[in-house]
């Protein structure tokens, strides 16, 4: 397994060196993914959980579309089976890989074929209340994804963004029970569904946007109370991408409770509250301001990120949400799959991937010396400008 440790790292690929066979690299790694799938079958429980962290491993830093293709059935097989058959680690394991796999294949009937075989299976460990909270956390993420990336039928589109309300609105009903959300140990399983449904809600029809806006605005204000953070985060950030949305398909749209909603949404961009973490409290007011300003001014902060020669800028909730979901499941492959991935590049409107050649390649890399001495400049330059800031004798004027 140690010779698969630089998957997770799409530079382990492009350091400095010698020059490779590319042909003989690329039948080697495909010898060994061959190997994995094979370990998928083993009777041991440990063996098929590290050989599906390995190919997930491999599917996040590379495009092996071609040799997905000739085994797409076979990969099936084995996600289905560690998910239906498999422990909690395992079932979470084989979720992550189902998502890589879509993520490879792309919209079309092979992976309309994946989604038929694995919908059914992730629907029921979803909606299973006696699987661990952590598999059914990880199926219901893989499904909102699986239904994104390959789902034409509105039909499905439908019954899945059902099944993954029928987990979340649980959220509303203990509010209703008691005065507050109480954070429990399904916490965790209501924010992944919650995410994936804003997922799904970004594709649906403007009418069906309509229907679920009236369902849900009015209510999703109540989890902002949850002792959880990331369940304040979610329920924050899915409100802002449902005003856009509201505001987009309706220039007139008019929210009755808003000064209740903005007075909450400023007291979370302002909390000052000590028994909570120094740490949440600075994620939460910042996510909160941006959040506010979604709601009272209708803006985005745009955000840029880079990848290769090229440059995406995030200029919308929709879109927001969109990167962030697939930056959680590609990790550090983001921006080599951004690059080269047809699939993420239609998603993002990116237009086909941008072809250089070895030479242009070469001039844009940067040595290991030079960034080596560009990231000793730019240490040296930022203490020395927080040291001023923290000198004492810079601020005595301001105590007298």
């Amino acid at each position: 397994m140690s010779h698969c440790s630089g998957f997770s790292d799409p530079a382990s690929f492009t350091e400095d060196g010698p020059e490779v066979d590319e042909e003989a690299t690329q039948e080697d790694l495909e010898y060994k993914l061959k190997g994995f799938i094979d370990l998928t079958l083993d009777k041991s429980a440990k063996t098929r959980q590290a050989a599906l962290e390995s190919l997930k491993s491999a599917f996040s830093s590379k495009i092996l579309y071609e040799f997905i293709m000739e085994r797409r059935m076979t990969l099936t097989d084995s996600i289905e089976r560690c998910i239906k058959k498999g422990k909690s680690d395992e079932q979470c394991a084989a979720a992550g890989l189902a998502c890589l796999l879509c993520v490879q294949m792309g919209s079309g009937i092979e992976s309309e074929e994946i989604f038929k075989t694995l919908g059914p299976v992730l629907k029921k460990i979803v909606c299973d209340g006696t699987a661990s909270i952590q598999a059914r956390q990880a199926c219901a993420t893989c499904l909102g994804i699986c239904c994104f990336i390959v789902t034409d039928d509105i039909t499905e589109l439908y019954s899945t963004m059902e099944c993954l309300e029928n987990i979340f609105t649980k959220a509303y009903q203990r509010d209703r029970d008691t005065n507050g959300v109480s954070s429990t140990h399904n916490t965790v399983l209501h924010i992944s569904a919650l995410l994936a449904w804003t997922l799904l809600l970004t594709i649906c029809p403007v009418n069906e946007v309509k229907k679920k806006i009236e369902m849900h605005l009015h209510k999703l204000p109540s989890l902002l109370s949850c002792d959880d953070l990331n369940m304040r985060i979610a329920a924050g950030e899915t409100l802002a991408l449902l005003f856009e949305l509201a505001r987009e398909t309706d220039a007139d749209f008019f929210y009755e409770d808003m000064e209740l909603l903005t007075e909450k949404l400023r007291a979370l961009a302002t909390d000052g509250n000590k028994h909570r973490a120094k740490v949440d409290k600075r994620k939460q007011r910042s996510v909160f301001r941006d959040v506010l300003r979604a709601v009272e001014e209708r803006d985005f902060p745009t955000e840029m990120v880079k990848f290769g020669p090229e440059r995406m800028y995030i200029d919308c909730w929709v879109k927001k949400q969109t990167y962030d979901t697939f930056k959680e499941i590609l990790g550090s492959g983001m921006q080599y799959h951004l690059q080269s991935n047809d699939f993420l590049r239609n998603v993002f409107e990116l237009g086909p991937p941008v072809m250089l050649d070895a030479a242009t390649l070469k001039t844009m890399k940067i040595s290991r010396f030079e960034r080596h001495l560009y990231n000793s400049a730019a240490f040296k330059a930022r203490t020395k400008a927080r040291s001023k800031c923290r000198d004492k004798r810079a601020d005595v004027g301001e105590f007298f």
